[in-house]
């Protein structure tokens, strides 16, 4: 089958579309065959080499962990029913025409909504529901900030900050400030503000990463931030550390969703509180192109992978 691959860590350009054997499926697993595959920052950082001592150094790897298509066998689903999912935690491949997996690890996808589009939400939109619903615990007319509200995450979190019925104030670039107002941001600020002059939040998400303190002191009593990000060792220390200690203690989490937090972003969907939102459709050879766009930034949603 035609999968996309590469054959040793660097940048985008090692990427490529080549063949693997078929997966083989195991007692009780679904054989999905793929129609898309979005691109997420975790899978920018295996391709790199940031992970290369969890993933190890035989080549070729695979890449994709989220994806949408339609059942060819196995228990929980008819053939031909609509889904979609992602690989266990540290697996990567669904950026491939076939995936086998576990039942808990699909949903039934929305109705209505072409697979295409619908492999933009798996990943990104169990992380923000993760991150507000159950880290955050966002309660109606709390105030929220979200600190890269244009990408992937970032959009969804707005959605549903507005849905969960919060003030939602978003952090993007300005040349994305209208769309994330389009999302719902009631206040859609430059990145570049200085954190001092935002005011008090209940919560803040961080898709970014950087000076987490300086967001961090934005919280008022009771409040609380999730980081889904970290782009230094020390930074990685300082949130460690806030985890534990102070009354405005910070929540991170690794995402590995499986059935029931699919099936509640699928209902999201289906009630209208959330849309997927695709920057750009990729086909397959054009693997190497979709990473090089998410890595140069001003992403509007979610770059996917076009496979069938």
């Amino acid at each position: 089958m035609r999968a996309a691959l590469f054959d040793r860590y660097g940048p985008p350009e090692v990427l490529y579309e080549g063949t693997v054997p078929d997966p083989v499926v195991q007692p009780g697993q679904v054989l999905v065959r793929v129609h898309a595959a979005s691109v997420n920052g975790g899978e920018l950082m295996g391709r790199d080499g940031r992970l290369k001592l969890l993933l190890g150094r035989r080549f070729p790897k695979r890449t994709g962990i989220d994806f949408a298509g339609e059942v060819v066998s196995g228990p929980g689903f008819e053939p031909g029913a609509h889904v979609w999912g992602g690989l266990p935690r540290g697996s990567f491949g669904s950026a491939a025409e076939y995936v086998a997996v576990a039942p808990d690890r699909l949903s039934a996808s929305p109705a209505g909504l072409d697979l295409v589009h619908a492999a933009a939400l798996p990943g990104v939109g169990t992380t923000a529901i993760t991150a507000l619903r159950d880290k955050a615990r966002l309660r109606p007319g709390e105030r929220l900030l979200v600190r890269g509200a244009s990408g992937g995450v970032g959009s969804v979190a707005v959605q549903l900050g507005k849905a969960y019925g919060a003030h939602v104030t978003a952090l993007t670039s300005g040349a994305t400030l209208d769309f994330v107002r389009e999302l719902g941001a009631d206040d859609a600020l430059d990145y570049r503000i200085d954190p001092a002059r935002l005011g008090r939040f209940d919560v803040v998400l961080d898709t970014r990463g950087s000076t987490p303190a300086a967001y961090r002191r934005l919280l008022g009593p009771g409040g609380r931030m999730v980081g889904i990000a970290f782009r230094s060792a020390a930074d990685v220390g300082y949130l460690l550390a806030s985890s534990v200690f102070g009354s405005r203690r910070v929540r991170f989490f690794s995402g590995n969703p499986t059935t029931a937090l699919f099936a509640d972003l699928a209902a999201l969907v289906e009630s209208g509180a959330v849309r997927p939102v695709v920057d750009t459709v990729h086909p397959l050879a054009a693997i190497a192109e979709a990473h090089r766009a998410l890595e140069a930034g001003g992403v509007r949603g979610k770059h996917v992978v076009r496979v069938v």
